[in-house]
């Protein structure tokens, strides 16, 4: 069970809701590292203006489409770079 987050219908209007780019990494982060199936160990979580940046290694195929899922629950679709390898 992954635990869902309301996500921002429009992550540019999210600094104006008061929400900030601490905020929104500290949440990726926690919804990375409670996934039960994704080992989140390697991965680091960045905020580049309106998008968030997933870099580092997953070890097993498909996480690296996993992760950027998780994050996308939290930020929306589209605003998730993923630069992740797998190992």
């Amino acid at each position: 069970m992954v635990l869902r987050l309301e996500t921002w219908k429009e992550y540019e209007s999210c600094c104006n809701e008061g929400h900030s780019s601490s905020a929104t990494k500290a949440s990726v982060e926690s919804a990375l590292r409670a996934a039960y199936d994704l080992d989140a160990g390697e991965i680091t979580v960045a905020v580049l203006g309106r998008y968030v940046v997933l870099e580092g290694f997953v070890r097993r195929k498909g996480d690296e489409d996993r992760a950027a899922e998780i994050a996308e629950d939290i930020v929306g679709k589209g605003y998730v770079k993923s630069r992740l390898l797998r190992r």
